[in-house]
């Protein structure tokens, strides 16, 4: 699976953090369909977080459609998981956009240059 971080310096709780990272990792198809995620207690000591929170994370997840757990089946990407509404697809849009400009503009990269890049990847 793909490495998920949880930053202490953030101001966001673990369990947000978490959610965030798994929602994007399962609507942009790195997660997929029926694929198994870690362990809670697995998971808890990797990321150095309590069981109650990735059970907390978990939990949500699966009320929202994007997971489902089964004893003794482990916790697995849902088979048809929802789509994010158009209006939140946007606003992480905008936020990705944001951290690109941010982080560009740290390497002295102008605006258009920044543009440019994206749309050779584009191809």
């Amino acid at each position: 699976m793909t490495t998920l971080v949880v930053s202490t310096s953030d101001p966001t709780p673990p369990y947000e953090q978490l959610r965030k990272q798994l929602t994007d990792l399962i609507h942009s198809g790195v997660l997929a369909p029926g694929d198994r995620l870690p362990p809670l207690r697995q998971l808890a000591r990797d990321l150095g977080l309590a069981v109650g929170t990735v059970a907390r994370t978990y939990r949500e997840l699966e009320a929202d459609g994007l997971l489902t757990s089964r004893r003794g089946g482990g916790t697995r990407v849902a088979d048809n998981p929802p789509r994010l509404p158009e209006a939140e697809r946007r606003q992480r849009l905008d936020e990705l956009a944001t951290n690109y400009l941010h982080h560009t503009r740290q390497l002295g990269i102008d605006d258009q240059a920044a543009l440019e890049a994206v749309r050779r990847a584009g191809r």
